[in-house]
């Protein structure tokens, strides 16, 4: 069997090509969720020098309180006390999302991008959780009764929103 040796060498730079990319999207994740995880913990140090706990500042009138509370359970004060119980649930899923990225590349975009999201918002609160026994939150949307969240939180949504565009995508491919 006798073997072209152009077509072996564009086999190869096709393959180290892909390797490159591989590395790169992971890379750009693991970048992507530091950014939001800094971003995160820079916002709650910044509120936390200038606010007492339990005490509002008005940011937007009639929209959006700086209202400093400590969070000792899950989304919307669930599992509240549970902080033992959470913060190990938050360095598990910490693990397995960092596992996840190294070892498969996500299939799209918005998977990657919900992925960066998640890891970053998972792992602020779970700093919070590991040294202050808690988790900040400062984010009081004034109009509705909503629960007071942090940017942390926010990434996590955002993470949901961007797995169910990478859902609906994927069936609407899928049928056409």
């Amino acid at each position: 069997m006798l073997f072209n040796k152009p077509n072996i060498i564009s086999t190869k730079k096709f393959i180290n090509d892909k390797m490159i990319l591989f590395n790169n999207r992971k890379q750009k994740i693991l970048y992507y969720s530091f950014s939001i995880i800094l971003l995160d913990q820079v916002s709650k140090f910044l509120v936390l020098k200038k606010l007492d706990f339990e005490r509002s500042k008005n940011i937007i009138p009639n929209l959006l309180n700086f209202t400093l509370v400590k969070n000792k359970g899950a989304a919307f004060s669930l599992f509240n006390d549970s902080t033992l119980i959470l913060t190990i649930i938050s360095v598990i899923a910490s693990f397995l999302i960092v596992t996840l990225i190294l070892r498969s590349l996500p299939k799209s975009y918005w998977n990657s991008i919900g992925l960066a999201y998640l890891l970053g918002g998972t792992v602020g609160n779970g700093i919070d959780r590991i040294l202050k026994g808690y988790v900040v939150d400062f984010l009081e949307i004034v109009p509705i009764n909503f629960p007071i969240f942090n940017l942390a939180d926010i990434s996590i949504n955002i993470a949901v929103i961007c797995f169910i565009i990478d859902i609906v995508r994927t069936r609407y491919k899928s049928k056409y």
